[in-house]
């Protein structure tokens, strides 16, 4: 009795106490706890030469303040109007088209008798992820060669003409979100296969005796059990909107289809690498307002998925 009033009356002894016991939890999180603040944390520390005029020979603290000159000669340009509405456009497609396939594949999956059969199709439809970016891209170009391709040569016999669909502006969006889905979603089926597997089997067969049929039970029972983790993953994707698939849009981009495949990321690699006189603060200040959208959109969403009393990150 005692000894806890005198827990009661000395907080910081009862604090002491109860990281003393944690010690061996501690020491295992320190790992990643330095590896985070190295490479996410401290790189921060280069984000001020977005406001200044950076220059090699004089290094990061040296380097003249030129406050939001790059900012706004970011927004004046050209190629800003283009370059948001592409990114905007491919990532808004991209996650809604994914989100509801993979829900859908999700709930097929589960619904298949047999675990001979569901965990041949789940492997089929997972190997697709683990394909490098660079082959995914390589069979997405052999595929719509307009002379050797199978889906050209299709398409043709459909009685359209032999062009390269590459270089179509109005087509780039489909090829890149439609493989991309192809890519992941058998990867992202996961998360809701989990979910869906930890239904209490007792609503089942409470449902199955009143008559309910496999439909009215993926309705009633499946789908609102994964409504809380879908809404989860949505917010999250929207915080990722301003980040479009690097590598992949690179690997498809040519002269003929860039008007509507320039997006930021690869806008920011070209000003701050590719070009012959890189400009290492103009990237970074594009990087940064990036970044700053992305954080401000899921801030938003989140605090509409909590007004409307519905699970959210926070």
């Amino acid at each position: 009795m005692t000894t806890k009033i005198l827990q009661q009356k000395m907080p910081g002894k009862k604090l002491a106490i109860r990281i003393k016991k944690l010690i061996p939890l501690y020491i295992m999180l320190s790992p990643a706890v330095v590896c985070t603040l190295i490479f996410n944390y401290y790189p921060m520390y280069g984000a001020q030469i977005a406001f200044k005029d950076y220059k090699l020979a004089l290094g990061i603290e040296h380097s003249p303040w030129v406050g939001l000159k790059h900012f706004i000669a970011f927004f004046q340009s050209y190629n800003f109007s283009r370059i948001m509405r592409n990114t905007i456009t491919l990532s808004i497609y991209s996650i809604f088209a994914s989100f509801l396939i993979v829900i859908i594949l999700s709930l097929s999956l589960h619904c298949l008798r047999g675990d001979m059969i569901r965990k041949m199709v789940q492997t089929v439809v997972y190997i697709p992820h683990f394909i490098s970016t660079v082959v995914i891209v390589g069979i997405i170009l052999r595929m719509f060669n307009p002379n050797l391709g199978t889906l050209s040569k299709l398409i043709q016999s459909m009685g359209s003409t032999n062009r390269d669909l590459m270089g179509v502006n109005s087509a780039f969006p489909h090829i890149y979100v439609w493989s991309n889905i192809w890519q992941n979603a058998g990867w992202g089926t996961i998360i809701y296969l989990a979910t869906l597997s930890g239904i209490d089997p007792q609503l089942h067969e409470a449902a199955i005796v009143d008559g309910a049929t496999r439909l009215q039970r993926v309705r009633h029972i499946d789908i609102p059990a994964i409504i809380p983790i879908a809404i989860i993953i949505l917010i999250m994707d929207c915080g990722k909107i301003m980040d479009v698939g690097f590598e992949k849009i690179l690997l498809m981009q040519n002269s003929l289809n860039i008007s509507s495949s320039e997006v930021i990321s690869t806008y920011v690699y070209k000003v701050g690498i590719a070009t012959g006189r890189p400009n290492y603060s103009m990237s970074s200040a594009i990087g940064l307002f990036n970044s700053i959208i992305n954080f401000l959109l899921i801030i938003i969403v989140n605090s509409i998925s909590k007004s409307l009393k519905q699970n959210s990150l926070w």
